[in-house]
């Protein structure tokens, strides 16, 4: 009987033990569970944050931009499919592709954490310039070599510059830190990008 009693008493008392144990990891979780959720605030670098500081304009600019870059992907992935286009004209597709690929990344990330549709409803008076026409993508797609690579470059700076008005206005009236400077970026990539292709007609 005795033993059973000491036996029982052990056993109460590990339970205890375990329960106190319990107690302190369920507070230590707890702790965890809310550093863990404030360490997570250097992700708003990389991560659209809901309760930015955004507009109506920074709307605008990402839906309107994404399908605008997503065309100049479009015509980069032609004029790489072709043989015989100078290195020059590839390396700069290659370029543009890769970097806006990205950037509609990082503009379909911002519209999702605002729970923004990612493609614009009709924005009355506002339209995408420099788009390419359909007529204008069949004779990309028809076009070969040297003279591919010449309309191409034609229809990328139309293109470019179109988009550089874009940045402009999102510059103007935008107010979501992250777009701004990306529209800033726009700028200068493409402002670059066309001073490039320039020189590079020239010498075709």
């Amino acid at each position: 009987m005795k033993t059973m009693i000491k036996t029982l008493s052990a056993a109460a008392a590990l339970a205890a033990s375990l329960g106190l144990a319990g107690c302190a990891a369920d507070s230590g979780t707890s702790g965890g569970m809310h550093s863990t959720h404030a360490g997570s605030s250097p992700m708003s670098n990389t991560m659209p944050d809901a309760n930015a500081d955004h507009n109506q304009a920074d709307f605008m600019f990402a839906q309107m931009m994404i399908p605008h870059h997503a065309q100049a992907v479009e015509m980069s992935g032609i004029v790489l499919a072709k043989p015989d286009v100078p290195a020059d004209v590839t390396a700069l597709a290659t370029r543009i592709k890769d970097a806006q690929a990205l950037e509609i990344e990082t503009m379909t990330g911002w519209l999702n954490g605002w729970n923004v549709p990612t493609t614009a409803s009709e924005h009355s008076g506002h339209g995408m310039s420099g788009m390419v026409d359909a007529d204008g993508l069949t004779k990309l797609k028809a076009a070969q070599g040297t003279e591919a690579a010449r309309l191409f470059m034609e229809q990328m700076t139309g293109h470019h510059e179109g988009a550089i008005e874009m940045a402009k206005d999102e510059i103007a009236g935008g107010k979501y830190p992250a777009a701004i400077q990306l529209a800033r970026d726009i700028i200068t990539a493409q402002e670059a990008e066309i001073a490039e292709m320039t020189k590079l007609l020239a010498a075709l």
